[in-house]
């Protein structure tokens, strides 16, 4: 996936299968300084679906891990924001999930800090 020449790339990975990286389902989330920090799904190899959700739209970061993400260090972190296309965007199968996890938890406190949002603008 192309990102601007401004952007850089915080972390990055691939849906694994038995904890090998062999999907066309790739994850990013990627810092603009100064501008915003967005969580990127990118789907498929001959048609593309590209899923974006800004950090500071997140409000809840839930860690999912089944015996076999267990035994292959991977797991699931499901995203909840508020956003119209994508209320819950899932990271599936990555590996280091509790890594990825606390730096997702991290980064939605940075981004709301910065823009003054707190949990009640997001209650409907």
């Amino acid at each position: 996936m192309k990102f601007d020449k401004d952007c850089e790339i915080i972390w990055h990975d691939r849906k694994r299968y038995f904890g090998l990286p062999i999907s066309f389902t790739r994850y990013y989330i990627v810092k603009k300084e100064g501008q915003w920090v967005k969580s990127f799904r990118h789907k498929g190899f001959f048609n593309s679906i590209i899923d974006e959700v800004n950090i500071y739209r997140c409000f809840d970061v839930t860690l999912f891990q089944s015996l076999g993400d267990k035994i292959f260090r991977t797991g699931t972190i499901e995203v909840s924001a508020n956003d119209e296309s994508s209320p819950t965007f899932h990271m599936r199968h990555i590996a280091n999930p509790y890594k990825v996890r606390d730096l997702l938890s991290g980064l939605i406190e940075i981004e709301r800090k910065k823009r003054h949002v707190g949990i009640t603008e997001f209650q409907t």
